[in-house]
C-alpha cells in the first residue's frame, strides 16, 4: 500500500516520536488494557468490599461501582470520536468530491463509505477505516482497534475530500501516518462500536471481518 522510499513531510514536525509500527501497536494494547484494570478494579473492589462490610452503603458502592463501568467508556468514547463526522458539510461541493473520492475506492469499499463515512484500507498493520479527521485501526485478527485522531490542514474542505486527503497519505507512507496522528484508544472493538453512531457501525463490523482474514502476527 505503502509507496517505497517517501515518506510524510510531516514526520519532520514530531521527531520526538518513535516509528508507530506493529510493535509499537502491540505495545500500546497491553498498556492500555493495564490502565484500563488500574482504573477499574479498584473500583470495583471497593464498591463490592462496602457491600460487604455493610449493605446499608449499597447507594454509595453503586457509584463507586459505576466508576468501573464509566471511566472505559470515556476512553471507548474518545477512540469513537476519531470517526465521527465533523466540520462544515459544504452540500454543493460535496457531491463532486464524493466522486473524486470514490475514483480511490473498490466497488465494495465505495459503497460502504458512501453508506457509512467510513473508507476501508488495507494496510501492513491492519485494516483502516479512515474518516473526516482521523481513521480507526483494527489490527490482524480482529481482536483490538486503534484510533488516531489526525488535523486536516484544510479545515473547509467538503468531507469527502479531507477523507481523500488522509487516505492518501496514508497510502504513501502509512507507518508515517501513524506516527504523526494522536493515537487517542486501544482496546476491543466491541468497546468503540457501542460509542458510534449507528450508521458508523457497520463499517466496523466490515473492518473486523476483513482483518480476520488478514495474517495475524504472532505475539
Amino acid at each position: 500500500m505503502s509507496t517505497a522510499g517517501q515518506a510524510l513531510p510531516e514526520l519532520a514536525s514530531v521527531p520526538w516520536r518513535a516509528p508507530t509500527d506493529a510493535a509499537w501497536l502491540r505495545r500500546w494494547e497491553r498498556i492500555w488494557q493495564a490502565w484500563t484494570l488500574l482504573y477499574t478494579v479498584p473500583f470495583a473492589a471497593a464498591a463490592v468490599g462496602m457491600l460487604w462490610l455493610d449493605p446499608i452503603t449499597a447507594p454509595v458502592a453503586l457509584v463507586v461501582g459505576a466508576h468501573a463501568w464509566i471511566i472505559p467508556e470515556l476512553y471507548a468514547a474518545r477512540g469513537a470520536t476519531v470517526a465521527r463526522p465533523r466540520g462544515p458539510r459544504h452540500e454543493r461541493a460535496e457531491s463532486v468530491a464524493q466522486g473524486l473520492l470514490g475514483d480511490l475506492l473498490g466497488s465494495r469499499e465505495r459503497q460502504l463509505q458512501r453508506s457509512t463515512g467510513l473508507a476501508q484500507e488495507r494496510g501492513e498493520l491492519g485494516v483502516w477505516l479512515v474518516g473526516e479527521a482521523g481513521a480507526l485501526l483494527v489490527t490482524p485478527g480482529g481482536r483490538r482497534v486503534h484510533g488516531f485522531c489526525v488535523a486536516v490542514p484544510e479545515a473547509e474542505l467538503p468531507p469527502s475530500d479531507r477523507i481523500a486527503h488522509l487516505l492518501l497519505a496514508l497510502r504513501v507512507d502509512e507507518e508515517g501516518f501513524a506516527t504523526v496522528a494522536n493515537h487517542t484508544f486501544a482496546g476491543a472493538p466491541w468497546r468503540v462500536r457501542r460509542r458510534l453512531p449507528a450508521p458508523l457501525r457497520p463499517a466496523l463490523d466490515e473492518g473486523q471481518c476483513a482483518a480476520r482474514s488478514l495474517l495475524s502476527p504472532s505475539r
